[in-house]
């Protein structure tokens, strides 16, 4: 039995689990995506393209969207703080804070921050699954599209941007600080 060709009423599919160079009547994911000329196969590969490179945008929105509600938390973090310490007497307490050592805050997202984070993970999760299953056709002009697509998601989504202390911040040495190139965000490293 042929695996390689599906009858499609009139015309046939062309789907080979082999690496393929195909274009007229190929098919990819459904049947109703059935090249016909080869203008659609040249759409399949662009959108192909376009489908990675918002792949990118997306991972970038789900970074952004993290360092946002953490630049929230640490304002309202720094409003506490402040609070805190106008709180207490101007004759109270000195050397304090020295000897409390490190203290942490805990985050946790509220119910719809943690909601919109799910929907996004969801969201770039099923168009990855998509790319994967289109890469699954093996068909070498696909392969490319996607390859450049990821190269243009890359050069449009995710600039590297690299934050090196230097000079002197009062009698702190900055220098001695670390160095490190930060996420697609531009805050972590």
């Amino acid at each position: 039995m042929d695996h390689s060709m599906m009858d499609m009423g009139n015309s046939t599919c062309k789907m080979e689990m082999l690496w393929n160079w195909n274009v007229v009547d190929s098919c990819f994911l459904a049947s109703s995506w059935h090249i016909t000329n080869n203008a659609m196969f040249a759409a399949s590969c662009v959108g192909a393209a376009f489908l990675v490179v918002a792949l990118e945008f997306l991972r970038r929105v789900g970074h952004e969207y993290d360092a946002y509600l953490l630049r929230q938390f640490q304002r309202q973090l720094r409003v506490q703080q402040a609070a805190l310490v106008n709180a207490i007497p101007a004759n109270c307490c000195d050397g304090l804070p020295s000897t409390l050592g490190t203290q942490y805050a805990a985050f946790r997202a509220s119910g719809l921050q943690q909601l919109v984070r799910a929907i996004i993970h969801g969201v770039t999760l099923s168009l990855a699954y998509i790319v994967m299953l289109l890469i699954m056709y093996y068909n070498g002009y696909i392969f490319i599209s996607v390859i450049l697509g990821a190269i243009l998601g890359k050069f449009l989504c995710d600039w590297m941007v690299v934050r090196i202390p230097y000079g002197y911040e009062g009698e702190k040495d900055v220098r001695r600080g670390s160095v490190g190139a930060a996420g697609p965000t531009g805050c972590c490293a």
